[in-house]
């Protein structure tokens, strides 16, 4: 039986240690250069050194992104980066210029390779060949059916790994090299710098009525044409077994630190789960709901199981958003416990805490205390401590979140 990896997006050190307090088995991360995300802030190199050193600690790896399509200009500093990788010691480099990867094997013939969906692998001839050329893993091209990933197994070698993206946001483009960005407002996708305009609202505008703005429609289901859903796949781990997945990838190095949390956490559950019971898998419906405890677009299937028909969302580009998180458990003790604030709620306020590998428990703490120990109607001071009585017990960076009104 394949042992699933959950990989998990660590765009800075919070989201980091969401990934390791939450259940992920490996994470991947990017630094200042040649990563595909260059909004999160990422890692200088003593700031990844302690991220390597923190993740195995707890048994969990570090896949460094170097999956940008770089030009000449930036080769000479490609040297440091992967002698800098191998210091820090790295489990493996995510590439997806062929140019970069033979760089790799010559500055470190021993460090782990994993090409990157931006390669877009589609077939296992590629995939041999890539594994010839000593690619340990492939991610493979989002575009693919469950069918073709089976395929793709069964006719490469074994212990290639094979990866595939689960969860997240999804491009309207292929495996991600659109020119969009960089045509419209300067900025190259390809170098991790998308302004995302497959997510604007487009409008027509006749020549001879300047300033007239006419909707773009299809099907009357509104304008945002090019807006494409969030990827979901949990209820379906048993399937990505099947087919021979051996990483489930989850989107979202630029999302927040609660994002990770939940949704690393759901897919170890939901892990967990399978595990359980491989042959007759039903994921509890709680575990599916987690997913829809953080902001998201609408979910579908991605070409899991063939062109997808409602995959894209015409009405807006925004995100649902029912939940929030309002604080961060620090300690419990003596029948008490101990919070930093995150957003602002009141005594009476229901709650749900959010420990690592549990049911979500309901709590609704009736009396809130400051620092001093002064009672207070509302936590409404960024960061402030406070403390309630309960006699749960919760692990130090428990995640408390409220249901948005």
């Amino acid at each position: 039986m394949n042992k699933l990896e959950v990989l998990a997006p660590a765009g800075d050190e919070e989201r980091l240690t969401a990934a390791l307090n939450y259940g992920a088995d490996a994470v991947y991360l990017g630094r200042k250069q040649f990563g595909m995300r260059s909004s999160p802030m990422n890692f200088d190199f003593e700031q990844l050194v302690n991220a390597v050193n923190s993740a195995h600690k707890k048994g969990v790896k570090v896949y460094l992104t170097c999956n940008t399509l770089p030009r000449n200009n930036e080769l000479p500093f490609f040297e440091k980066f992967v002698r800098e990788a191998v210091e820090a010691n790295v489990d493996a480099l995510i590439v997806a210029d062929i140019g970069l990867l033979m760089m790799i094997k010559r500055f470190a013939p021993d460090m782990e390779i994993h090409i990157s969906t931006q390669t877009g692998i589609v077939n296992y001839a590629t995939a041999r060949e890539l594994y010839d050329l000593g690619a340990k893993r492939i991610v493979l091209a989002r575009e693919l059916t469950l069918d073709e990933i089976a395929e793709i197994r069964a006719k490469t070698a074994p212990d290639l790994d094979i990866e595939c993206f689960v969860h997240g946001a999804m491009c309207v483009s292929f495996s991600g090299r659109c020119l969009l960005s960089q045509y419209l407002v300067n900025r190259d996708a390809n170098r991790g710098e998308c302004a995302q305009p497959c997510r604007w609202g487009y409008h027509l505008m006749e020549e001879k009525r300047p300033g007239e703005f006419f909707p773009i429609f299809e099907d009357e289901k509104g304008t945002y044409i090019l807006n494409a859903k969030d990827m979901c796949m949990i209820e379906y781990i048993d399937k990505l077994a099947e087919a021979g997945v051996t990483s489930l990838k989850i989107e979202g190095r630029a999302k927040s630190a609660y994002y990770v949390t939940v949704v690393t956490n759901a897919y170890r559950m939901a892990v967990d789960e399978y595990y359980k019971n491989p042959y007759d898998f039903k994921l509890p419906d709680w575990i599916r709901d987690e997913v829809y405890k953080v902001s998201h677009r609408k979910y579908c299937n991605g070409f899991f199981f063939g062109t997808p028909e409602e995959s894209q969302y015409y009405e807006n580009s925004g995100y649902i958003r029912n939940y929030d998180i309002v604080a961060v458990v620090e300690e419990c003790r003596d029948g008490e416990i101990f919070c930093t604030q995150r957003n602002k709620f009141f005594a009476g306020d229901e709650l749900e805490f959010l420990a690592p590998s549990r049911k979500p428990v309901v709590i609704t703490p009736e009396q809130l205390f400051d620092e001093n120990y002064n009672e207070i109607e509302t936590a409404n001071h960024a960061m402030m401590k406070f403390s309630f009585k309960c006699g749960e017990i919760f692990p130090k960076g428990t995640v408390i979140r409220k249901a948005a009104n």
